[in-house]
Formats: structure tokens, sequence, C-alpha cells
């Protein structure tokens, strides 16, 4: 199994708006679609968010998540994470609440508070579809994405009955020391999925040492008892995983982390970048990961013993 990388493909997010591209999936019919397409080029685990169908703004009630959570378990196999992350707008107990509802078999878990500035793309982007667009843009300059110890204590143990694993966000170092304090009280059990996450204004950079730095001091913490993956924002999508490849990890890629598929080349499904990560995995001579594969490397409950 040691042998096996694991993509996770996030299928939408709550960072990229309409505006931004034609291809970003919004509407219950387009998330199920992208989803299962993202499985069927080789993901075994999908990463979900929910929006609205009219607007495309972030939408974390259960009744925008019901419209396509059985739709993509009635028509794959592909483990089904539900963030806890929401939009750096919303409180805790909204952006907990999918996953407390549907008791999925992955939730993700961001380790800190932080600046999540994506403004900068005001710099490109001039023109909008919706009202919504442009303030939650400009608003990221002064909001802080809170994620403080007593909110991480709160999802891990509202989650414990259900038998939830988490997908372990890390934006930076500090964060794996707020993992290593959960691992040491007992709140997180091996083994467990750390994603590093690279390239986010506020957050790790995308440099090679950088990856490295990530790397040796999740090691050094956590020896054997977790599994390290990695997602790089824009451009550092496709080069941050190979980096992971190279190094023993898994990887993420999809629409919430990157819109492209190559340089100034807008991506038109999740699928076409799972394709690409397929092949970097593939050209290695290394083989991806099935959903059940992945389900016996993370330990997860299995499909069988979600609500959805």
């Amino acid at each position: 199994m040691s042998r096996k990388v694991i993509i996770t493909c996030a299928v939408t997010g709550a960072i990229h708006t309409p505006s931004m591209s034609p291809f970003l999936p919004v509407t219950p019919s387009e998330i199920a679609d992208a989803a299962v397409g993202a499985a069927e080029a080789g993901a075994a685990i999908v990463h979900l968010h929910a929006r609205d169908p009219e607007t495309g703004q972030p939408d974390q009630s259960p009744q925008a998540y019901e419209q396509f959570l059985g739709v993509i378990k009635q028509r794959s196999n592909v483990v089904i994470n539900l963030t806890t992350g929401g939009a750096p707008t919303m409180q805790i107990d909204e952006r907990l609440r999918p996953a407390t509802v549907f008791k999925p078999e992955v939730a993700s878990l961001n380790m800190g508070s932080m600046n999540f500035a994506i403004f900068p793309i005001l710099e490109k982007l001039k023109e909008f579809k919706h009202d919504w667009e442009q303030p939650y843009i400009e608003g990221s300059r002064d909001r802080v994405f809170r994620n403080t110890f007593a909110d991480i204590e709160g999802i891990l143990t509202t989650c414990a009955d259900n038998e939830t694993r988490f997908e372990i966000e890390c934006y930076d170092i500090g964060h794996l020391y707020t993992l290593d304090h959960f691992v040491r009280r007992g709140l997180v059990t091996p083994p467990f999925f750390v994603q590093s996450v690279f390239g986010i204004l506020g957050g790790i950079g995308a440099h090679c040492e950088d990856v490295l730095h990530m790397r040796r001091t999740a090691d050094r913490l956590f020896g054997d008892d977790y599994c390290w993956s990695v997602l790089g924002a824009g451009r550092h999508q496709m080069p941050i995983a190979m980096q992971s490849i190279l190094l023993g990890g898994h990887l993420r890629v999809g629409l919430e982390d990157s819109l492209y598929a190559g340089r100034g080349k807008l991506a038109k499904t999740n699928a076409e970048q799972v394709t690409l990560a397929r092949e970097l995995i593939e050209s290695m001579g290394l083989e991806v990961a099935t959903p059940d594969e992945a389900r016996e490397i993370l330990n997860l409950k299995g499909s069988d013993r979600v609500d959805f």
C-alpha cells in the first residue's frame, strides 16, 4: 500500500467566485457531476463544499449538501469528504453543521487561525457576475479565518462519536505543532491525514524548501503515525504535487485550489486536473489508490456508515 498515491479532488471550495471561471461548479448537479468525473479520472477522495445555485455564494446549510451527496454516493464509490472550513466569513457552528448531520467518512479540519488573503485577485479581475463577489474578495484584506484551539477541540469532540476522520489542513509550520498538541491529548489518533497547504497569502510559501520543511517537521513530530498529502494554490498546484510524489506523499488537486490546467489555460473540469496528477504519478512508476485502498490506508469507517 505504500506505493499507492491518494488523489484528493476539491471540486469547488469557497475561495474562487463564478466570475473567475465559467467552469467553476456551482449548482448541485454541477457539483455532483464534477465529483463523479473526478472519481472516474482517478480521485479516491472528493472534498466538497456547497454553493447557492443562483449566485455561486458559499452555502454551508445541510439542505444545500443533501441535493448532491446522495447522488454522488449512488453514482460512485468515491470517499466523500465534507468541509468544516466552509468560508472564512462563517461562524464555526455554521461551518460544522454538514459534518454533524451527514457523518461523513472524512471531514476537513483547519489547524489554526490565519490571514487568508485573496484580495490580490482584484488586480486582474474587474468584472463581476454577482454583487457579493467584489466585497467578498476585498474583505479578505481585513479578515481573519478563525480556527482557535476551542474551535478545533469542538470539531474533534463533536465528530468523535460519528467516527469521522479528518483531512487535517496545515497552512504553516505552527499548525503542525497545534496538531501535535491534540495528538498528545489523544483527540487525534493515527493514522491521521495531514494536508499541507502551500501558496496561500497568509500561510507558508510554495518554495521547494517550504515543502521540505513541512515534510521534515511532520516526520519529526509524527513519525509513522501519519499520511502526508499536499496542495499547491494556483500555479503551484502541479509543481507541489510532483514534489509530494517524490517525497513519498499524496496530493490534492481541484478547482478549489487552482482554476488552471496549464499556463494560461483554464481547466474545464476537475477531472482534467485529476488526469494530469494521475499522469505524474504513473510516469514515476507508482499507482493511484482506489477509494477502497484509500479507506484502508486512512482507516476509514466505510460509506455504509454515513448518514446520506
